[in-house]
Parts: structure tokens; sequence; C-alpha cells
């Protein structure tokens, strides 16, 4: 966990916007703003308002602890990937190809302890 001190979270926004594919263009769209704002949030130039986080919650389907995680002192807490937002996204197949995977993993994760 980082220190509180000066909140830095536009990577963070910046992994989630590409992870889904989104341009700033296309996010500040789709949330009402200009992409100079997005640009100037992603490179913490600026803080976004509150409407603005919800809004990105909103449009990517995540909550708020996975934007500040590195500041947020959470008891049993995970790390979020970001390689796995867009995980609703693909395909049926590729899911399940995924699913399965994780439920292998876990499975011999337990048989080894």
């Amino acid at each position: 966990m980082k220190k509180a001190g000066v909140i830095k979270i536009g990577k963070n926004i910046q992994a989630i916007r590409k992870s889904h594919g989104y341009t700033q263009e296309k996010l500040a769209e789709a949330i009402e703003c200009s992409p100079r704002y997005i640009g100037d949030i992603e490179q913490d130039r600026s803080k976004p308002s509150y409407e603005v986080l919800v809004k990105i919650c909103n449009l990517f389907n995540i909550s708020l602890d996975e934007i500040f995680s590195e500041y947020l002192d959470i008891k049993g807490k995970k790390e979020v990937n970001v390689a796995l937002y867009g995980f609703d996204k693909l395909k049926p197949n590729n899911q399940d190809t995924i699913v399965h995977m994780i439920e292998y993993f876990n499975k011999r994760n337990g048989e080894e302890n």
C-alpha cells in the first residue's frame, strides 16, 4: 500500500481505459467530458470529480477500490489484474477456457497443500 499523501490514480485509469479498448476520445464521449480532461487526469495534472469517477466505474463495471487499490488497506484485499478487465467482452469459448484454467490451477494448488 502506498502512502496516501498525494494520491495519483491517472495510470490506473489509463490502464483500465486501455484494457477496455477505449481511446481518450471514446471515454470522454461516453462520460460527457473533454478528451483533454481525460488526458489531464491520466497524467495526474487534474483530479477527476466524484461524478467523473462514478461514470468511469459504471461504464467499465468496476468499483472505486479498483481505481484506488494501491492506496487502500483492505483486509483480504486482492490485487486487481488489469488484464482481466475485458473478460466479459471475450467470446464465450474463450471465457470458458480461462475459467477451466483457473479451476485446474486452484485444484492443483489444493492438492499441493
